[in-house]
């Protein structure tokens, strides 16, 4: 939660310099991303690669909902699609895990 919030009024701040809706010099949201997706998952190198791949794949392409989030305003449109991919490929990763 405090990435979270750290990363909304980090980019707020970046946004207002630069005028960019979503700044490249942000990573913040990629690091609450990427952490959330390998949270609930088994620690190896396999998942861990797995994770980073998907989680990539979900941010790049951004399947619904995770488009409809980033157009939140300002840092809430930055952090919220990087938090809603990390969770469903965290809940994908998860879901093959233990169903398949």
């Amino acid at each position: 939660m405090i990435t979270f919030i750290i990363g909304v009024v980090s980019s707020n701040m970046v946004i207002s310099e630069t005028g960019d809706k979503d700044p490249s010099e942000v990573v913040i949201d990629e690091l609450l991303g990427q952490w959330l997706a390998l949270i609930a998952i088994p620690h190896t190198i396999g998942y861990a690669l797995s994770s980073f791949i998907l989680f990539r794949l979900l941010d790049i392409a951004k399947p619904f909902p995770i488009r409809q989030l980033e157009k939140y305003p300002t840092g809430w449109g930055v952090m919220l699609d990087d938090v809603a991919a990390g969770l469903i490929t965290c809940g994908l990763l998860n879901f093959y895990i233990y169903v398949s």
